[in-house]
């Protein structure tokens, strides 16, 4: 929230109480998502303990028609490639 330093502070008599305070602030249980929990979205597993669990993942080196865009740093189809830069291509979104 921004603050405007320049701006006349409140006396002490026109500050709000407490109490005032709190009845201005809703309820915690009236939104039906909290904005944390929907930046940050839990999954409920079922009791399921996965900490025993290995994931394995085979990483692919880049193919010979693919290409790695110097703006974005993704790895991209030869198809998509926009134009070629001093330092490398650059793909049709970073483009656009």
């Amino acid at each position: 929230m921004a603050t405007d330093y320049d701006a006349p502070r409140k006396s002490e008599e026109e500050t709000d109480s407490i109490e005032a305070l709190k009845e201005r602030v809703p309820a915690k249980g009236t939104s039906a998502i909290d904005s944390e929990d929907a930046d940050n979205p839990s999954f409920d597993l079922g009791g399921s303990d996965l900490s025993d669990v290995e994931l394995d993942v085979v990483v692919l080196p880049q193919q010979d028609d693919e290409f790695t865009c110097v703006s974005c740093f993704l790895v991209r189809h030869r198809s998509q490639v926009d134009h070629e830069t001093d330092l490398g291509p650059i793909c049709r979104e970073c483009a656009g």
